[in-house]
């Protein structure tokens, strides 16, 4: 398991996620990155773990409306597409941070 970030914070002007990490490691994952990386039922298929939606079928105007800690493991986003049923636990968070595709 994870450690939490230290920091989380939506930067809307520049349509990306700050999450800080214990040792001060920063990464501004963009929103329609991470909105492409949900982890949910809906997003990826739960028996073959096959991705059914990627960056290209994200609009560029998505936004994050808001995001509420679920327990001590997770956060629970809103985008303005109406989408919420992710729960992007730490663990997830940390990958996508460590993999940095966006920036690829």
């Amino acid at each position: 398991m994870s450690d939490p970030p230290t920091n989380l914070r939506s930067i809307r002007a520049d349509q990306v996620f700050e999450i800080t990490w214990p040792g001060d490691k920063i990464y501004e994952i963009p929103f329609r990155y991470l909105r492409a990386r949900c982890p949910c039922a809906a997003c990826v298929n739960e028996v073959t773990n096959e991705r059914m939606v990627d960056v290209i079928d994200i609009p560029l105007a998505i936004s994050l409306e808001s995001a509420q800690f679920s327990g001590n493991y997770a956060l629970k986003i809103k985008w303005n597409d109406q989408h919420d049923t992710g729960l992007y636990t730490w663990e997830h968070l940390r990958e996508l941070c460590d993999a940095r595709e966006w920036e690829g």
